[in-house]
């Protein structure tokens, strides 16, 4: 690949959710059916005053790539929502995922349903690996800087927050561990 003159911007040049894959056929699926309960109810539930619903986003289980360096590193939130994008791709196709650079909006809220499998990544205690992908933990909070990144345990009663995040509109607190 060269460079032209002027530049092409990365919407352009770099692939879009046709071009990247959906689905990682190396991993084992859903580990139990609450992993299919809970994100319809938080899509049900989740209704932002300010943004019609053609104008919302929202994700489950489904790729989100996020760095156009690394164009086939993704993360996959339980449930994650973008707001201010139209919900099809292009305004006219249901989303195989979601790509940062072509849409330009990072998502508002990413929900991760504790599992024994990922608790350590999904509570921030796993370091990164060299050369390998950022942890979830880093990609929600540093490079996507997504507002509010809430963790459920459906074990726990206890919450888990930090109260350097601000309370959000709908009446949650980002953060964790």
């Amino acid at each position: 690949m060269y460079q032209t003159d002027p530049p092409r911007p990365p919407k352009e040049i770099l692939p879009t959710m046709y071009d990247l894959p959906s689905e990682d056929t190396e991993d084992a699926g859903l580990p139990d059916e609450f992993h299919n309960f809970q994100p319809q109810l938080l899509r049900e539930t989740f209704t932002p005053p300010e943004y019609p619903e053609e104008e919302i986003f929202i994700g489950s289980d489904l790729n989100l790539y996020y760095d156009i360096r690394h164009i086939n590193w993704y993360k996959r939130p339980d449930w994650f929502a973008v707001l201010g994008v139209n919900r099809l791709y292009k305004k006219t196709d249901l989303r195989l995922s979601y790509v940062v650079w072509q849409e330009g909006i990072n998502p508002f809220i990413a929900v991760e349903l504790l599992s024994p499998s990922t608790e350590k990544e999904d509570l921030g205690k796993t370091l990164r690996e060299v050369e390998k992908p950022p942890t979830k933990w880093q990609v929600y909070e540093q490079i996507l800087r997504i507002p509010y990144y809430v963790i459920f345990d459906r074990y726990s009663t206890s919450q888990i927050y930090d109260d350097s995040f601000p309370p959000s509109p709908f009446g949650m607190r980002g953060g964790g561990g």
